[in-house]
C-alpha cells in the first residue's frame, strides 16, 4: 500500500519565489503513479493556493494552518471565527496601525493600506520606478491580485484565519492580547518582518488536522511521511511516522525531523523521495 505524504506549501513544496520547481513537479507525479498520495498542509486558506500547487496529483487539502480540510473534492470540516470576536480583534490591529488580511474560502480580504507596505517591503531599498524594483514587484504580483479591498464584500462569518503584517508594536504585544484565546504565531514569511504573525482557532493546528484525515481515510500515522521548513510543521511531524525537513528549514524543524534533505531549489523533495525508494 502506498504512503501518504503531507507537503507544506511555503519554503516546501514552493520556493521563495512562489513556484514549484520541476524536480519536485516530477517526483510527486511519479511517486503518485506508484500508488502514493499527497495531501496539502499548508497555513494558506485555499483562495492562496495557486493554479500551479492544484494541478499536481493533490488528493487533499488542509488550509489555514489546519482549519480547513477537503479529501477529493469533499469538504470534510471548515473552522471558522466567532464574528464578533474576529471583529474586536480588527479593532484591535487597526488601533495599533497594523495592516492584516483576512484569510476565507471566498477570498483574502486586505486591510486598507496592506497593498502599499507589502510593496514596500519588498522594494527594500529600490526604487519603485527603476528595472530592479519593478522585477520585485513583479515577484509578489500574484499575491496583489489576490487581495480584495472592497470591505464591503467581507463575510465575517467565513474567515478562518487573520494573517497581520506589523512593524508597529513587539510580536509579544499581539501574542500577550490573544495567546490562550487563540493560537498564535510568528509569520514564517521571513519578508513580513519578526513583529508579524498568524491568528488562528485555538487547539486548531495542522497536527489536529492531520489526525482527523487519518481517521477519515482509515490510515495509521506510520503510512505517513510530511515535508515541512518552519516551525509551525513541529506539530505535523508529530503526527506523522516520518518527519522530513527541507535544507533550508529552521534548526529547530531539522533538531525534530527524521530526515534533512536538500533546499527546494535543489530538488531535495525528489531526492529524499528517491533515497526512501
Amino acid at each position: 500500500m502506498g504512503k501518504i505524504i503531507f507537503l507544506d506549501i511555503d519554503g516546501t513544496l514552493c520556493n521563495d519565489a512562489g513556484l514549484v520547481p520541476d524536480s519536485a513537479k516530477e517526483a510527486i507525479i511519479h511517486a503518485y503513479e506508484r500508488g502514493h498520495r499527497f495531501y496539502l498542509c499548508t497555513g494558506r486558506s485555499k483562495a492562496e493556493i495557486s493554479d500551479e500547487v492544484l494541478a499536481l496529483p493533490i488528493s487533499g487539502i488542509i488550509g489555514a494552518g489546519g482549519g480547513y480540510c477537503e479529501i477529493d473534492g469533499e469538504v470534510i470540516f471548515h473552522h471558522v471565527f466567532d464574528s464578533a470576536e474576529l471583529k474586536k480583534m480588527i479593532r484591535f490591529l487597526e488601533g495599533h496601525q497594523i495592516e492584516y488580511y483576512l484569510e476565507s474560502n471566498q477570498g483574502l480580504f486586505a486591510s486598507a493600506k496592506l497593498r502599499e507596505r507589502l510593496i514596500q517591503l519588498s522594494l527594500g531599498d529600490s526604487a519603485e520606478e527603476s528595472e530592479e524594483g519593478q522585477k520585485k514587484i513583479a515577484a509578489i504580483q500574484w499575491f496583489l491580485d489576490l487581495l480584495i479591498e472592497d470591505s464591503s464584500l467581507i463575510d465575517y462569518e467565513d474567515v478562518n484565519k487573520l494573517s497581520f503584517i506589523n512593524h508597529s508594536v513587539p510580536y509579544e504585544v499581539i501574542h500577550e492580547e490573544y495567546d490562550g484565546d487563540f493560537h498564535m504565531l510568528r509569520s514564517t514569511v521571513p519578508a513580513f518582518g519578526p513583529d508579524s504573525g498568524e491568528i488562528g482557532l485555538k487547539n486548531i493546528n495542522k497536527k489536529t488536522a492531520i489526525e482527523m484525515v487519518l481517521e477519515k481515510i482509515q490510515r495509521s500515522k506510520e503510512d505517513c511521511l510530511a515535508f515541512g521548513d518552519g516551525n509551525n510543521d513541529l506539530v505535523m511531524f508529530e503526527a506523522v511516522g516520518v518527519g522530513i525537513a527541507m535544507g533550508n528549514a529552521k534548526d529547530e524543524l531539522k533538531a525534530a525531523a527524521d530526515e534533512i534533505t536538500l533546499t527546494h531549489d535543489e530538488g531535495g523533495i525528489a531526492h529524499i523521495l528517491a533515497k526512501l525508494n
